[in-house]
């Protein structure tokens, strides 16, 4: 395991000598704003980046309508190395980590954020303005024991973004690296119609003043939402729920999830945690006609599917969706399984 301890925080903190405006903000408190100006800053001086924001403008969009809510379908050609992205042991092992401070291009400036995560700049970005926000020591991708830092990212950075998370066999391209991302604020179709889904398709868990805590499969997903402006109740709803998906796969691994953390003031937080059964559909796999080169992670969970080939773009249905996302959703009987259990621990 690497550690970057030894180095001093200035040497983390590139930003506050290379972009003094955008150090000041963060030092100020206004950890969005600081973050966005980074942005604009390293998309006209850091040429991987330029290119990057430049090739997204040429992205083509297509949605496709279910009830109640849509699916967006991005082609995205400079997406194609993650969606590829070996994450077996082998692999990982044969690779320099992307991720690590030590291994990042010398052009890409970065923030330290509470002494040990950086928020730098992702070069193939899938929403206008993406993030990585990887921690600075090396060490395997989890949620558990940091579950608490997404909630400080999602509000700190509020303003403009929201936050999210891929489990290590769920969508991270780099599962042997902890790290959150950060994109656009109401990017993804999830977020612009979460009322109209959960009223839809939506099961009440727990609901009072203080948390609403709701089950919903919409038919392509199933996801637990937690509500409230009391961090504390949220932790302890998630750490239930935690238990409860490692029980249900019955070893000692990250039971697979997706999260998206969005963070309003007068509301307080919005967690939306999809549950998995598997990394890859069938299709990623088949040979010819029959593959897709499609990976779901939060993002595509959301309802934005990243497609790295324009014959996937084009030929992608609802059918193949519907088959898709119920092939690597936690199954019908499972999620009921958590729903009530969930509604058990927290009426005790």
């Amino acid at each position: 395991m690497a550690s970057y301890k030894h180095y001093k925080e200035e040497n983390f903190n590139k930003v506050l000598f290379d972009y003094p405006e955008a150090g000041s903000l963060f030092k100020s408190g206004a950890v969005a704003d600081a973050a966005k100006l980074l942005f604009e800053k390293q998309k006209h001086e850091w040429p991987l980046l330029k290119k990057g924001t430049q090739s997204l403008a040429d992205t083509k969009f297509r949605e496709i309508n279910f009830n109640g809510f849509k699916i967006k379908l991005q082609y995205n050609p400079n997406r194609i190395t993650s969606t590829q992205a070996k994450t077996d042991n082998k692999s990982i092992k044969e690779r320099e980590c992307f991720l690590c401070y030590s291994n990042l291009p010398p052009e890409q400036k970065g923030i330290l954020y509470e002494h040990e995560y950086l928020i730098v700049c992702n070069p193939f970005p899938i929403f206008d303005e993406h993030f990585t926000l990887p921690n600075i020591n090396h060490f395997p991708q989890a949620i558990k024991g940091h579950f608490r830092k997404l909630l400080n990212f999602s509000k700190d950075l509020s303003k403009h973004y929201s936050v999210f998370y891929n489990g290590p066999k769920c969508g991270a391209s780099a599962p042997d690296h902890l790290h959150f991302q950060a994109g656009s604020k109401n990017f993804l179709p999830v977020e612009q119609g979460f009322e109209t889904i959960k009223g839809l398709y939506g099961e009440d868990i727990l609901s009072n003043i203080n948390i609403e805590v709701t089950g919903v499969n919409d038919g392509l997903r199933r996801f637990i939402s937690i509500e409230s402006i009391n961090d504390k109740l949220i932790i302890n709803v998630f750490e239930l729920l935690y238990g409860l998906l490692q029980n249900l796969i019955n070893r000692n691994e990250e039971p697979p999830l997706n999260i998206i953390a969005g963070y309003e003031e007068e509301r307080g937080w919005r967690i939306i945690i999809f549950l998995r059964s598997k990394h890859r559909p069938s299709r990623f796999f088949a040979r010819e006609d029959s593959n897709i080169l499609f990976s779901p992670g939060v993002v595509d969970m959301g309802g934005v599917c990243i497609l790295p080939r324009e014959k996937d773009f084009k030929n992608l249905n609802k059918e193949i969706l519907n088959e898709i996302f119920n092939e690597v959703v936690l199954g019908k009987e499972y999620f009921d399984y958590i729903k009530s259990g969930l509604r058990k621990r927290l009426d005790s």
